[in-house]
């Protein structure tokens, strides 16, 4: 009866632990509020270009009435028309390696409020020909003492922790060289899609050190112990075919294809209710880290948050008038 008691006692404990992450997703003013993501410490101020001008997103052939903000290393545009939001990396010199400018103007994009409560879908690429993200900045690391190399690795991994906790679906488009910190990034996001060109791999430990953003947590979970680690002990460095092999990507499409297999994704995931796809990560990802009967506690209280919406009415409604549904995230 003792050991009844106290296995009752820790499902209260899930279920009560999981009541402030679904409690924080709340209606308000017709979009869906989230919790504040960690934000880290940084110099760097957030800047707002061109607000309401008319800038392109490849979606199709139109052009939308877009937001755009960043820097000059890590950018976000967002249509407000159809809610995809891209966040772009541009450090063409350093061929994107995260560095300390990088890091901060990613941080300010993820915690900031345009992106939170209106981005719908979220893709994470580079316009550097040939390169997704390098991985550290070496150059710049060298030159930091260990207490200020800990405190990087320790930004670096909250930066791809905000990542991961982002509200809605996250995709990392590949189409170059992914690695160490480039390929823990791509981990952070819920999908990855890469061109025939790319390759990747978690090379850390050939440097005498170990994937600190992520990466000996997030591979393993995704791919299995085992594989994770040959992967991580041998530092091998794998063709877009072999990672998709290994289920570390799950789309793959030829250099010319690539950017419009990833909108076909993102097209797809962007039509359906907003809400709901929210809910749905937060009961997928949150219920994986518990045991079935916790899981099945969260996926209740998820499935609650959709209940009262009028985007559920519409679907309904659409489905009986047999067209497609408007969903405002309402």
């Amino acid at each position: 009866m003792k050991r009844f008691i106290n296995q009752l006692s820790k499902k209260a404990q899930y279920r009560n632990s999981i009541r402030p992450t679904i409690n924080q997703y709340k209606i308000q003013s017709h979009k869906i509020v989230t919790p504040e993501i960690l934000k880290l410490n940084t110099n760097t101020t957030k800047s707002y270009h061109n607000t309401f001008n008319l800038k392109s997103i490849e979606n199709g052939n139109k052009t939308e009435n877009t937001v755009v903000l960043g820097g000059t290393e890590c950018s976000f545009e967002l249509s407000r028309e159809t809610g995809i939001g891209v966040m772009t990396m541009q450090r063409e010199k350093a061929k994107n390696a995260l560095g300390k400018q990088m890091i901060a103007e990613m941080t300010e994009i993820l915690t900031d409020p345009i992106l939170l409560d209106e981005c719908r879908v979220l893709v994470i690429r580079s316009t550097v020909g040939g390169v997704f993200c390098a991985g550290a900045d070496l150059k710049e690391r060298k030159q930091m003492s260990q207490s200020e190399a800990t405190h990087f690795v320790n930004k670096l991994r909250a930066t791809f922790n905000a990542v991961e906790k982002l509200p809605m679906p996250t995709i990392a488009l590949i189409e170059g060289a992914a690695f160490g910190g480039g390929l823990e990034l791509a981990l952070a996001c819920d999908l990855r899609v890469a061109s025939t060109k790319a390759k990747m791999g978690l090379v850390e430990t050939g440097l005498a050190i170990i994937p600190g953003a992520g990466g000996t947590q997030r591979l393993p979970r995704l791919i299995g112990e085992s594989r994770a680690k040959e992967l991580i002990y041998t530092g091998r460095r794998l063709s877009a075919e072999e990672a998709k092999s290994y289920d570390i990507i799950n789309k793959l499409a030829t250099e010319e294809e690539a950017w419009e297999e990833t909108m076909n994704l993102v097209n797809q995931m962007s039509k359906n209710g907003p809400i709901a796809m929210r809910m749905a990560k937060i009961a997928i990802s949150q219920g994986m880290q518990m045991d079935i009967s916790s899981g099945m506690a969260l996926e209740q209280q998820c499935y609650a948050q959709v209940i009262p919406t009028k985007d559920r009415l519409e679907g309904i409604q659409a489905f009986l008038e047999k067209r497609k549904p408007v969903y405002k995230g309402e």
